[in-house]
């Protein structure tokens, strides 16, 4: 009976020794199928929301580039609260990751992203920001050089305003008279904003209107007139800083109760500052009667070059959007990582990229134009 206790007791430690052997890591991510990892990196990958559909994009893409690179990471959602990325931040810290890959929350705080930077130099691990400004604009070369193990890796902010304030003024020289609805001389724009004191928002907002205007009045044109001149903003914003489908959706379904074909004042023209609210706007004009492939068309605009706004504009219900390239940011922040995992300068390798001109760990993804052709 004791040597039949004794194997049974080995048998039983083996058991669990296998058991350990065959447990990996878990993720957010499916860790199932990832690439193994050819170092002990461990990266934490931290997103402002799962929800943003431009930021779902880069997640796709960064996962895959990360597991093609063959470092493990693991994904974390902050759902726009910047108390609950900040925890995830310390646990990931404490559970040993070895670098932290940021799309910060509040957007455009410099205390914020200090406070992250902190805690990775405390750990004495790199940090990677991308897509969301570390600081007021102006200001983000004092955030990103408090720290030499830190980079940032976003787009020039003002560009995509400009590029879309070219491809709305091209668009209305050429198609003028159909777009003035009431006939009234002058076209009527909705503007949606993602986020207050978001500077991407900021400046898409300002850009779209102002360069399409200056293409419009060239042309001998009148300027853009805001649907609702009680409103002394211009836009539109989503109180929650999501850019949602839903917050646009909600505000045209009411701006088309008041301004509408039937009261000669409608509508004209919808510029948003994603394709989120862009799908939201269609769906809102759909309902109306618009937009629908065929029949009249409000001609709307967005930025990211979402799968589903391409859909859109193949579809006829959408005319154009400037591409925020998801892929090429995720490639760019893999390179970085990989850097951090071969114990190489965050910035090594980087020459291709176009580096802001003043902060030298700045990298820039440039915009295109997308309307389908």
């Amino acid at each position: 009976m004791k040597k039949f206790r004794k194997v049974l007791s080995v048998l039983l430690v083996s058991a669990m020794a296998m058991s350990l052997v065959a447990c990996g890591s878990s993720s957010d991510s499916d860790t199932s199928d990832k690439t193994e990892s050819t170092s002990d990196a461990n990266i934490g990958v931290f997103y402002y929301s799962y929800s943003d559909t431009y930021i779902s994009s880069v997640r796709t893409a960064l996962d895959s580039a990360l597991e093609g690179a063959g470092i493990e990471f693991q994904d974390y959602d902050g759902n726009s609260n910047q108390t609950t990325q900040n925890e995830q931040i310390d646990t990931a810290i404490s559970q040993g990751v070895t670098a932290l890959i940021v799309n910060i929350v509040t957007s455009g705080s410099a205390d914020a992203s200090q406070a992250i930077i902190d805690k990775a130099e405390t750990a004495g691990i790199p940090v990677i920001f991308f897509n969301r400004a570390v600081a007021p604009d102006g200001e983000d070369g004092d955030v990103l050089g408090s720290y030499d193990k830190c980079a940032f890796v976003g787009t020039d902010a003002p560009e995509a305003g400009h590029m879309q304030g070219q491809l709305i003024g091209d668009y209305l020289v050429k198609n003028f008279d159909t777009v003035d609805l009431n006939k009234d001389g002058s076209i009527s724009y909705a503007m949606f904003k993602g986020q207050e004191g978001n500077v991407e928002a900021i400046y898409r907002t300002q850009y779209a209107v102002e360069d399409a205007n200056k293409v419009l009045t060239e042309a001998g044109k009148p300027a853009l007139v805001y649907f609702d001149s009680s409103n002394t903003d211009g836009y539109q914003v989503d109180q929650d800083g999501n850019w949602s489908a839903t917050a646009a959706n909600n505000y045209m379904v009411t701006n088309l109760a008041q301004y509408n074909e039937s009261n000669g004042n409608m509508i004209e023209l919808a510029i948003c500052n994603n394709d989120g609210m862009a799908e939201g706007v269609v769906s809102a004009l759909n309902d109306a009667g618009y937009n629908t492939g065929s029949g009249k068309m409000i001609p709307v605009f967005g930025v990211d070059a979402t799968d589903a706004a391409k859909s859109l504009i193949k579809a006829g219900k959408m005319v154009g959007t400037i591409k925020q390239d998801a892929e090429g940011m995720a490639a760019c922040i893999a390179a970085l990582a990989k850097n951090t995992v071969d114990n190489k300068d965050i910035m090594d390798g980087t020459d291709s990229y176009t580096i802001s001109p003043d902060i030298s760990n700045k990298i820039y993804i440039p915009y295109a134009t997308y309307t389908g052709e």
